[in-house]
């Protein structure tokens, strides 16, 4: 049976046909670990778990990387307000999220990088962009990405930049160049962790940490990256320009990306009252009802989560291993 995916590129479901044979390389961004996983993580985290589990059924040769951002603005805030050390909030995050994974029977991945792992491939990339032409030191010692250098940029999302810069998240920092260009290496403030550089004691971009770890691990090339909808901008876009300013190749075949999950019709958010965790939920709803709820939309389709959802869900559940005791018995 032939196998396509949708493209988030080229906006339309293509033959799926990896770079080399039957290996397979899958990129997935995961979490940055500064809190509990909510009900948005779980989506993408169960919908790359099947399409891990099928493409090896299907008799691929599959390599699954799936990172954690273990050092981030949100875990040395989270660290800083619980007066603690940025290593202490994200190793106990990534214990929790490993708890959660197994209750939703999610395998691991095959690697599990961290970020704090690859600064080396962090550093070196950024100097090769540097080289390039494609980065700039600014004043403070920060180094950033010139988006003004890099012509396809805008070509993953569909987005032209007078659009990104109306209404794009940008950060407007007063060392950029301008105000798409965004962060590889950030000066470390007073209390921060920070690595030596070449251009300052700091820490890396966001963005910076996957091409560097996923091009180390799977080599210039992906054959599938995923993540949710979410990170389509402006976190793939940017990984798409840096990987492709180093190596001067397609980064990635094919890119696949899940729809969101909202709350009885709203955005989830702390501050409406719905945010809602992984944990909290498998303590009401049995975790199989949640995986199978997660799986019954079309993976590329948003997903209201509401009582009337897991009811219609538990009772699919009940009807199959009701299904599946006729079958035992009559066999």
């Amino acid at each position: 049976m032939a196998i396509s995916l949708y493209n988030t590129r080229t906006k339309k479901k293509e033959p799926f046909s990896p770079r080399e044979g039957n290996k397979v390389r899958m990129y997935v961004c995961g979490v940055t670990v500064y809190d509990m996983c909510h009900i948005g993580h779980a989506r993408s985290l169960v919908v790359f778990d099947v399409i891990s589990r099928f493409l090896r059924r299907k008799g691929f040769d599959l390599t699954y990387v799936r990172n954690f951002t273990d050092v981030d603005d949100k875990i040395i805030a989270r660290a800083n307000q619980l007066g603690t050390d940025y290593r202490e909030i994200s190793e106990k995050y990534i214990q929790e999220f490993n708890t959660d994974m197994k209750t939703l029977k999610v395998k691991p991945a095959d690697i599990e990088p961290r970020a704090t792992e690859h600064i080396e491939q962090i550093i070196e990339m950024i100097r090769k962009l540097e080289e390039k032409g494609l980065a700039y030191k600014a004043p403070d010692g920060s180094v950033y990405f010139d988006v003004s250098k890099f012509r396809d940029y805008g070509k993953l999302s569909g987005r032209d930049t007078e659009e990104m810069i109306a209404g794009a998240r940008v950060d407007i920092e007063e060392n950029k160049d301008d105000p798409l260009d965004f962060a590889l290496w950030k000066k470390s403030k007073e209390g921060e962790p920070w690595w030596e550089s070449p251009w300052s004691r700091g820490r890396p971009g966001w963005h910076i940490e996957c091409s560097a770890m996923s091009t180390h691990l799977l080599g210039p090339t992906l054959d599938i990256h995923g993540g949710g909808r979410d990170l389509v901008f402006p976190h793939h876009e940017n990984e798409t320009a840096q990987s492709e300013g180093t190596y001067g190749m397609e980064f990635v075949k094919y890119w696949v990306h899940n729809g969101f999950v909202t709350i009885s019709g709203e955005k989830m958010s702390k501050s409406l009252g719905n945010f809602l965790t992984i944990r909290e939920l498998t303590k009401e709803v049995h975790p199989e009802t949640l995986r199978l709820l997660l799986l019954s939309h079309h993976y590329r389709s948003p997903i209201d989560f509401s009582r009337d959802a897991v009811q219609a869900a538990n009772q699919g559940l009940v009807r199959f291993y009701e299904m599946l005791d006729r079958v035992w018995s009559a066999s």
